[in-house]
């Protein structure tokens, strides 16, 4: 009858990204995750994320158990102690005994030269991403290196260890000539957070350049087919602006037009999937891995859409 079209009740409008994401994370998460999605987006408390989070730390003041998902085993890796480190950085509590002793274990484990391995030898063999091949005398890395340091600095951390990290870091980041993506995201967290500022926008004037030169960013989405694998790399693990300037106030921000970073932004956004979580792109290796680290990447990607002022809610 005439009318009742006006009666027809209008669809319903499809969830908002955090909703979405939010039952992916009560499907699929670790409790650290379920606890680091409570704190970011829902109000909670940091207090469960601090305790979640000591669960993985281990007796030597480094941290084990797979807390990054690609290192198995209950052993403490250089990968772990720098995921741990962003995790309290989110909380802003990268301080106090735990950080001593996290000092006192980097020293340990470095190599001559200061700096962080991959991956330490470990006398049982855990299993690990075979990107992260496990050697008796590992050399420095700056993606392991870069990125404790650069959090240590910026919560004005001082310990014997951070001088001749920080010496590599710096030697490393000024001299590099062919970096891989993830290389130059370690020089980014390093830079983001090292106290002399002059000498940070220098070295990411001359990285971002680099950078582009090598089209190690995919600058349009639409045409990524078009930009190179780095060796070693899976079928799509390319990396995006928003990759390497998770944040507006990074310095590698600079490196890229708006017009790119918001390309990159859409792109991130309409990667979220439809169970709610975000994909992983690196290569499979065990299925216990891809599922971990899915919840995690859903948590990096919800932080930078909100850093830029995007929609979730």
């Amino acid at each position: 009858m005439p009318g009742d079209e006006a009666s027809v009740p209008a669809p319903a409008a499809a969830p908002a990204p955090q909703a979405r994401a939010e039952q992916f994370i009560w499907l699929t998460a670790r409790v650290l995750e379920q606890h680091r999605f409570a704190y970011h987006f829902l109000g909670g408390d940091a207090d469960p994320v601090d305790t979640a989070l000591g669960s993985y730390l281990a007796a030597d003041g480094g941290y084990g158990h797979a807390l990054d998902p690609d290192l198995r085993g209950p052993l403490s890796q250089p990968l772990h102690a720098a995921h741990a480190l962003r995790i309290l950085d989110g909380l802003g509590r990268c301080a106090g005994q735990r950080i001593q002793r996290l000092c006192r274990h980097l020293t340990r484990i470095s190599t001559p030269e200061g700096a962080l391995p991959l991956a330490v030898p470990t006398p049982r063999g855990h299993p690990a991403a075979p990107w992260h091949p496990v050697c008796d005398d590992p050399p420095g890395e700056l993606v392991t290196t870069g990125p404790v340091v650069g959090v240590l600095h910026r919560n004005r951390i001082w310990d014997a260890w951070l001088f001749r990290a920080t010496e590599f870091c710096w030697e490393r980041v000024e001299t590099l000539r062919h970096a891989h993506p993830y290389e130059v995201q370690g020089a980014v967290a390093f830079l983001d957070g090292v106290p002399d500022r002059a000498r940070a926008a220098a070295a990411a004037d001359r990285l971002g350049r680099l950078v582009r030169e090598r089209r190690l960013a995919v600058l349009d989405p639409a045409r990524r087919e078009e930009y190179p694998l780095s060796p070693g790399y899976a079928p799509g693990e390319r990396l995006f602006p928003h990759d390497y300037a998770r944040r507006p106030e990074s310095l590698a921000r600079g490196w890229f037009t708006d017009e790119e970073v918001d390309r990159s932004l859409d792109f991130l956004a309409a990667e979220q999937q439809p169970d709610g979580g975000w994909p992983v792109r690196r290569r499979a290796w065990a299925p216990g891995s891809t599922l971990e680290r899915r919840p995690i990447a859903t948590i990096e990607a919800l932080l930078t859409l909100r850093a830029y002022g995007r929609p979730l809610a």
